[in-house]
């Protein structure tokens, strides 16, 4: 549902952040809505359906993303997985809200722009 309806609405909307990125396995570029958070240094985005996610397995193997924010490009490095604990102290300072706890969100990744 979320890659054949809900993603392309939010992209032509043009107001959420876009993060692109390659298949994996095909090698095809893939674009996904999410919420970008920007902390010193990069951004992180919350892993809603955990680290398995297609989209963040795809940006660790590839090592890296371009996220579209702002209308500005924006070329993302050394993808890593990070727990709770470190993300939200980084994110303390933004104006990022903690997932209910109900869907016990545990990894966030963690890019850089340098």
């Amino acid at each position: 549902m979320n890659k054949k309806v809900f993603n392309p609405r939010e992209i032509n909307k043009g107001v959420r952040p876009v993060l692109t990125h390659k298949g994996r396995n095909s090698g095809k570029s893939y674009q996904t809505p999410l919420d970008a958070h920007a902390v010193d240094g990069g951004y992180i985005f919350i892993a809603n359906y955990g680290p398995g996610s297609d989209w963040v397995q795809n940006i660790l193997a590839a090592g890296s993303a371009s996220l579209r924010v702002d209308g500005e490009n924006v070329e993302l490095t050394n993808p890593r997985l990070i727990g709770k604990g470190e993300a939200w102290e980084q994110l303390a300072t933004t104006t990022a809200k903690e997932p209910p706890a109900l869907l016990k969100i545990t990894d966030y990744l963690r890019m850089d722009t340098e």
